[in-house]
């Protein structure tokens, strides 16, 4: 979670004094978040995902992508997601840093 909020703000950074330009129907913000669970896009077998659960702390793929982005208010934004939406997590759940 800090790394990716600290990806997002040396993002904004580096777009700052650029034109913005919508690419393929997404803004500069949605191609960050869409790069981002592309990093982590994948299927695994069930089998596989048993084992990594009883073997990894850290969560399955799809948890690390839904899990972070759903806690940032800048991905709520970005897609317009309205409070009670499944992606927009309400503020007073949300993680600061895992």
């Amino acid at each position: 979670m800090g790394g990716l909020k600290l990806a997002y703000n040396a993002y904004q950074r580096s777009l700052q004094g650029k034109p913005r330009q919508t690419l393929d129907g997404f803004t500069p913000e949605q191609r960050f978040f869409v790069g981002f669970a592309a990093v982590w896009a994948g299927r695994h077998r069930q089998e596989d995902e048993r084992l990594r659960v009883a073997t990894n702390p850290h969560p399955l793929n799809r948890f690390r992508v839904d899990g972070s982005v759903s806690d940032l208010p800048e991905f709520a934004q970005a897609f317009g997601c309205k409070p009670g939406d499944p992606m927009a997590r309400p503020a007073e759940e949300r993680c600061a840093v895992w």
